[in-house]
């Protein structure tokens, strides 16, 4: 399994970031994290300015949020996408796509649930639950 340090992940996106102004060739994972990070200009300073990212706590104390752990939740949602895992995540998000508007706005209400499992796993101890993920995704479709 993949468990990469808090230092790698910052330095991939701030290498995907730097690798898309050059317009270097991206590998498909880089592809993908490009295109998040397409998505979310409020993140290109801190990916563009990666000694200062690996230095700093995003703790959310300055009010700010961790670019770093969003843009990995985009990538493990797309992931998870990709291979219907929790099976039936790709029908809840295509519901969610279409009440929202938008599958950008989906995968940030799939974002809010994936956190809330996160968070309740390391409470408990426990592997994540993927039921109540997917509850959680069929009360945010409704």
């Amino acid at each position: 399994m993949f468990n990469p340090t808090q230092q790698e992940v910052r330095r991939f996106f701030c290498s995907v970031r730097t690798k898309q102004r050059e317009g270097t060739l991206l590998t498909p994972l880089e592809d993908l994290a490009g295109g998040w990070i397409a998505e979310h200009p409020e993140y290109h300073a801190a990916l563009d300015d990666a000694q200062t990212s690996l230095e700093r706590a995003f703790d959310g104390a300055d009010g700010a949020g961790n670019p770093f752990l969003h843009l990995s939740m985009h990538l493990a949602i797309s992931e998870q996408l990709s291979i219907d895992q929790p099976p039936g995540i790709c029908a809840h998000f295509q519901m969610l796509a279409n009440r929202l508007g938008s599958e950008h706005a989906a995968a940030h209400a799939v974002m809010e649930c994936l956190g809330e499992v996160l968070w309740q796993a390391e409470r408990s101890g426990r592997p994540p639950d993927g039921v109540a993920y997917l509850d959680c995704l069929a009360r945010r479709a409704r």
